[in-house]
């Protein structure tokens, strides 16, 4: 099943498991926002992070297997960013072994799968102080196995992730593609509903002035 499938299958799940949770769905969700990269800068909330409580686990979970195929979230955004038809560590094909990858944020080509990680463009952590604390565990869930917007999730070399971990752009930014990580991670926060920080909006506000002032089209989760 294509990640474009497994998209429209995850967002079903997630309202499905949103209503045994008990949650309501935002009355925003599903809607799509679309403006300069200015405006959506602007536009986003600002509030004080509160990371008191974090828990990866306990909160967020893990990669899952949203259709059944063996192929957990981790080996699909593999699949589907290989530039090659990838090979697999057994024959059930559950686990990326080979491939190619360009990783977007140091233009670097990777044939094994063990030198790259899955980047959460929001590291989870980051998610939580900025208003994740606040959903059901099922959203956080949905948030941790985000197939639905490619920017989410991406293949990226393992020591450049690691350098990363829960730094927000204002702490940490690639080596490059610089105004596409600014982009990508101000997309995220407005699907996923999420506030900044006062520092973190300012350093935004000043980056995207120098960069493209291209359009974000985004779907509201």
């Amino acid at each position: 099943m294509s990640r474009r499938s497994l998209a429209s299958l995850a967002t079903a799940a997630a309202f499905v498991a949103t209503a045994v949770f008990g949650g309501a769905a935002p009355a925003s969700a599903g809607t799509t926002y679309s403006a300069p990269l200015r405006t959506a800068v602007s536009s986003l909330a600002v509030a004080a992070e509160n990371n008191t409580g974090y828990d990866r686990a306990a909160q967020f979970g893990d990669w899952k297997d949203a259709n059944g195929d063996c192929q957990n979230t981790r080996a699909e955004v593999l699949i589907a960013e290989s530039k090659v038809s990838p090979t697999y560590t057994t024959t059930c094909k559950c686990t990326v072994a080979k491939g190619k990858w360009v990783t977007g944020w140091d233009l670097v080509t990777h044939t094994s799968a063990s030198t790259v990680q899955i980047d959460h463009m929001v590291p989870v952590h980051e998610a939580w102080g900025s208003g994740a604390r606040y959903w059901t565990q099922a959203k956080r869930v949905a948030f941790y196995n985000d197939l639905g917007d490619t920017r989410s999730l991406n293949a990226q070399t393992s020591a450049l992730n690691s350098s990363k971990q829960a730094r927000g752009p204002e702490a940490w930014l690639p080596p490059k593609n610089q105004c596409q990580y600014i982009a990508d991670w101000t997309a995220v926060k407005i699907r996923w509903g999420l506030k900044v920080d006062a520092t973190e909006k300012a350093f935004l506000v000043k980056k995207a002035a120098s960069c493209a002032n291209t359009t974000l089209t985004v779907t509201r989760y």
